[in-house]
């Protein structure tokens, strides 16, 4: 348990915060100081065909120890953080039998982790839980996921009387930002399917997803001077803040769960010549999801039908494009590949939590590049922000989640 411990800290103290603004792959260099350390990791630890490309996708293998034939299976984490909160100088807490209270974060700041209000805590009593300090996001989403495998790859070389099969693992930047699939090489990669460990909570297990797409409203405006403006301005922001207003208000995230789809306003600047509004557009049901499309479309549509005669063109231009798609078309077809997950939490005494992802991960994409990929649990709770925490019980069976795929899938194939 220690040993895991250190090897996650080792992990979130290195600052990997990925950026949207970036067209670079990885989005920021110092993606490359985790990314290098990983490499020299996996070949200490006994891994083969370590590889890192130019872009900083790192994979390894793990050598079948079994005569017959089996299905190569890999997994798969990501080593950037959200650009939502700092990931700079993080400072883990480790809060050991946790008592099933408050818990200080920072004293100076009066910030608190509480069961009162993030009541899954109460879940972890008794456990070793590691937190923030308050200031910063920890990074278990997903260096927790990183720490399993290499973990996982770890002990299977420390036991090879655990019977597995060819085990490719890889490791991406950028998911955070949407890009983690981009370039990553699946027919390089030669798994036939492949699991990420990139969940929340312990016993998760996710081969549904939302489909997501974007929106981008660029609002124009005229200037003029405000003792002066009357029938010649017009005010950018106020449009854009009338568009906004025009959205279904109970289809947002905090106001839906489940397979409930929502528009999510995320961004929004402006002055008075020119707004820019950015929004994600989620829905688990693909034609829900078009039609979520079509409407921001409409929307737009209307607006330029009112106001651009008296502008004398386009007051709003509308750009909508697709992020990902739900996976579960791609996984269905293969079920087993979730069965045996499945079959590998209840034979460790965990209860598996089938449930549609409220989001995406790498592995949406990777399946409709030709490697069904559900997800499982990571450890981790409130991502993000300077609340999120991990129980390092968590970290340690989903280690030994992928000790026993590895098992079940070989003795599956014999």
């Amino acid at each position: 348990m220690q040993h895991i411990i250190d090897r996650f800290i080792s992990y979130v103290t290195v600052d990997t915060e990925s950026d949207s603004s970036s067209n670079s792959c990885p989005s920021t260099e110092k993606q490359w100081d985790l990314a290098n350390k990983l490499v020299e990791e996996l070949k200490q630890i006994g891994l083969e065909d370590v590889t890192i490309d130019e872009h900083a996708y790192i994979m390894a293998t793990l050598p079948s120890n079994v005569e017959h034939e089996v299905p190569t299976i890999g997994f798969i984490s990501h080593f950037d953080t959200s650009p939502d909160f700092s990931g700079a100088n993080v400072k883990p807490q480790i809060v050991e039998n946790y008592d099933g209270g408050d818990i200080v974060l920072n004293k100076e700041l009066n910030i608190v982790l509480s069961p009162s209000y993030f009541k899954d805590l109460l879940q972890y009593k008794g456990q070793t839980i590691i937190t923030t300090d308050g200031t910063t996001l920890l990074g278990a989403d997903d260096k927790a996921g990183i720490t399993e495998i290499v973990s996982a790859m770890e002990y299977l070389i420390q036991h090879p009387e655990i019977k597995h099969g060819k085990i490719r693992i890889g490791f991406t930047p950028d998911e955070e930002i949407g890009r983690g699939a981009h370039l990553f090489d699946v027919k390089k990669f030669g798994a036939e399917w492949a699991y990420t460990m990139d969940g929340s909570q312990i016993g998760e297990l996710e081969y549904e997803n939302f489909n997501a797409g974007y929106a981008k409203l660029t609002f124009n405006g005229k200037s003029v001077h405000p003792g002066y403006a009357k029938g010649k301005m017009v005010n950018s922001i106020l449009l854009a803040n009338k568009f906004i207003s025009k959205l279904p208000k109970d289809e947002v995230p905090q106001k839906t769960t489940g397979y409930e789809g929502f528009f999510h306003v995320h961004h929004v600047t402006g002055t008075i010549e020119e707004s820019v509004v950015e929004l994600i557009i989620r829905d688990h049901n693909l034609k829900k999801y078009e039609k979520r499309k079509k409407d921001i479309a409409k929307l737009a549509e209307k607006f330029n039908k009112k106001h651009s005669k008296k502008f004398g063109g386009p007051i709003v231009n509308c750009e909508i494009g697709d992020q990902y798609f739900n996976m579960r078309e791609k996984v269905e077809p293969v079920m087993h590949i979730v069965d045996i997950a499945e079959e590998a939490m209840k034979e460790l005494g965990i209860k598996p939590l089938i449930k549609a992802i409220r989001g995406g991960t790498d592995g949406s994409q990777l399946s409709y590049m030709g490697l069904p990929c559900p997800n499982i649990f990571a450890g981790g709770h409130n991502f993000h922000g300077k609340y999120e925490y991990v129980p390092v019980e968590s970290i340690v069976k989903a280690t030994e989640v992928i000790v026993k795929i590895a098992e079940l899938t070989a003795a599956k194939n014999k």
